[in-house]
């Protein structure tokens, strides 16, 4: 019986899988750790600043305004933090739903529908997603400032963030309804459904995958955009990235409320990606065929 020889893995490799470990993991940790600090422990520089009594006080003044018991240490609720948690949630949401509707109606028209120049618009909506942001700053501003009045709505920026996204749900979706078998939408069509019902009932639950990939992209831009926002957002409608920034100023940096709003700001995509990607397990299992 031959004895079984086994390689042993070089050293420097796991070195340098703790080293990428630690620069992923460090940063949210440091953060986590920070959101439960007081600000006397914060600004500790002795060792003794490791060994601290955790509290949710920070928490506890980013959602004064939404918590259901009156925080006893808090003698001002300031609504800032907690309304651009809410404007976020809002835009996002909402932005990302848009963007899904007319996307996927789109794609399917440039995939189905023959028409002079089909190529060259796909090719274009592909192209418009390469323009980056900072661009388009001057322009939108100008337009939803001067000429529309949208500038810090909810409604200007949502506008904003559907046509950024637009492009790329486009070109994702193609991929995916070009692989429905067009033999199911004349199957439909013979027992009666109309073009409506083929779109809805065949072809979306199909592509499922497709649109829950197209979201979770569509969600986190909308989500941690900043540029855009600082720019055509006002005070009530600001979202969480500005109001971060907003509040860091030259004479008093809460870093506990900050981080601790950092940590609230990580909560929803995961969760939403965590919800998306189930759809695309369930959609990939679903297509699967038994030997």
């Amino acid at each position: 019986m031959a004895a079984s020889t086994t390689e042993k893995q070089n050293p420097a490799f796991y070195a340098l899988l703790v080293a990428l470990v630690v620069m992923s993991v460090g940063p949210i940790a440091l953060m986590l750790a920070t959101s439960f600090k007081m600000n006397v422990d914060i600004y500790d520089e002795s060792v003794s600043a490791f060994f601290f009594t955790p509290t949710i006080r920070n928490y506890e003044t980013v959602l004064c305004n939404v918590l259901w018991y009156e925080p006893a240490h808090v003698d001002y609720c300031d609504p800032t933090f907690g309304r651009a948690l809410g404007n976020s949630l809002f835009i996002a949401i909402v932005s990302t739903g848009l963007t899904l509707v007319i996307g996927c109606m789109a794609a399917y028209a440039l995939v189905r529908f023959k028409f002079m120049g089909r190529g060259a618009v796909s090719m274009t909506t592909l192209m418009m997603r390469m323009v980056p942001p900072a661009v388009l700053l001057v322009p939108v501003f100008g337009i939803w400032t001067f000429q529309y009045g949208l500038d810090q709505s909810h409604l200007g920026i949502i506008l904003v963030y559907t046509a950024m996204n637009l492009p790329f749900v486009i070109w994702i979706l193609q991929s995916f309804i070009v692989q429905v078998p067009i033999q199911l939408e004349e199957a439909a069509r013979m027992d009666g459904a109309n073009p409506v019902q083929i779109f809805f009932m065949v072809v979306l639950p199909i592509i499922k995958p497709g649109l829950a990939a197209a979201a979770i992209f569509t969600f986190r831009i909308a989500w941690n955009e900043f540029l855009l926002a600082n720019a055509l957002l006002g005070r009530s409608t600001r979202t969480v990235p500005v109001t971060i920034v907003n509040s860091i100023t030259e004479y008093d940096i809460d870093w506990g409320v900050i981080m601790a709003t950092g940590m609230l700001l990580a909560v929803p995509p995961i969760i939403f990606t965590f919800a998306a990607s189930r759809q695309i397990i369930t959609g990939m299992t679903a297509g699967a065929v038994k030997g």
